[in-house]
């Protein structure tokens, strides 16, 4: 029996076996074998070479566009930046990565227009094995959807979700230490609802035998997996819909229905027409916001403070993230620096690398001599 068969096997048995308190461990074993079986199955097909869409990533910040085929990921691209994508009305016109880069607020946002994803391409249809490993790399995945076929969104996040892509959620806090003897010791928290022989389970398929599992929150048995596992990509993402300009009012509600049956807000969801230029700026807008991006003004010595040019950032960066993106002497020689703007106590205050920067600060870096 091959790979595929097992994986096959081992999905319907989830589906089958009823879940409660008895059957958890089980559950827990057989998901954790899955999710092995799932990795094998891609190093294999890693392995076996191929085209690939490798992107060297540029600019300050990457976004993955996510959609099926024609659903107008090269119109926007081409709407939003200086890329040149072939662009027509059948499937499969995208055949290769193709970057642009929307140059925003002072910021250089690198956007990617993959192929357009199909059922399956987690297990490889259409190149999409390729094509996820490019999303992988991105800082913010956009899904791009037709107005008219909102249901995409579940056959797209599910494929995300099968290639180790887990969107809108922090990773498990789980600790897991080796040790020498003891068998598999468990500290929980009071609120976590698994069972005890469930962590272990799952920790026993992963070849554990001796170890210290600490679980301060409630987590599912996914959650689990996915901590012990260690091999997940954290990434926010949005909701583009496309062709807005081609409904009328009577059909607004079935789209906003549709949108509230996936959990979707229609009023975070961005509507843009890419063929009429229309919603492009509240779509940059969004893109910005979810990607978090801050803008330094960098007071340079005997020039001023640089408005024109910003250094940008992510949220939560420090004045060492600020160094270590401009590099050379400052990062090598650095003494201390001084701030003025939204996050200083007050003007020119003098902090060290590890001061957390906010939007529109102004910086300036004392080196060493």
């Amino acid at each position: 029996m091959g790979l595929e068969e097992e994986i096959e096997d081992l999905r319907e048995e989830i589906a089958e076996t009823p879940y409660n308190k008895s059957t958890e461990a089980h559950i827990g074993r057989l998901k954790a074998k899955l999710a092995e079986k799932k990795e094998k199955l891609e190093n294999q097909s890693s392995a076996g070479g191929g085209h690939g869409y490798a992107v060297e990533k540029h600019g300050d910040a990457t976004v993955a566009l996510v959609g099926f085929p024609s659903v107008g990921k090269s119109t926007l691209i081409n709407a939003l930046t200086n890329a040149d994508s072939e662009v027509g009305s059948y499937e499969f016109t995208t055949l290769d990565v193709n970057p642009g880069m929307l140059q925003y607020r002072g910021a250089q946002i690198q956007i990617l227009d993959v192929p357009g994803l199909i059922e399956g391409a987690a297990g490889g249809r259409g190149g999409g094995k390729e094509v996820l490993s490019v999303v992988r790399t991105a800082d913010l995945v956009v899904f791009l959807l037709s107005v008219f076929e909102i249901e995409q969104y579940d056959r797209l996040r599910e494929e995300l979700y099968d290639t180790n892509i887990r969107l809108d959620t922090e990773p498990p806090n789980i600790n897991v230490r080796k040790t020498h003897k003891d068998g598999i010791q468990v500290t929980t928290s009071d609120e976590v609802s698994l069972e005890e022989e469930t962590i272990k389970q799952v920790l026993r398929e992963y070849g554990y035998v001796n170890a210290q599992v600490t679980i301060p929150h409630d987590l599912t048995i996914d959650e689990l997996v996915d901590g012990v596992m260690d091999n997940r990509v954290y990434l926010p993402s949005m909701v583009a819909v496309n062709k807005a300009d081609l409904i009328d009012a009577d059909y607004l509600p079935t789209v906003e229905r549709e949108l509230r049956d996936r959990d979707l807000d229609p009023e975070e969801v961005v509507f843009i027409s890419a063929e009429e230029d229309r919603g492009l700026d509240g779509f940059t807008d969004r893109v910005w916001e979810e990607l978090g991006l801050i803008r330094i003004y960098m007071d340079k010595p005997g020039r001023g403070v640089d408005y024109e040019e910003p250094l940008v950032l992510f949220e939560g960066d420090t004045v060492g993230d600020a160094c270590e993106k401009i590099g050379g002497e400052f990062d090598d020689r650095f003494k201390f620096a001084r701030v003025s703007g939204p996050s200083a106590k007050h003007d020119e205050q003098q902090v060290g690398r590890d001061h957390e920067l906010a939007d529109e600060d102004e910086l300036r870096i004392v080196a060493r001599k």
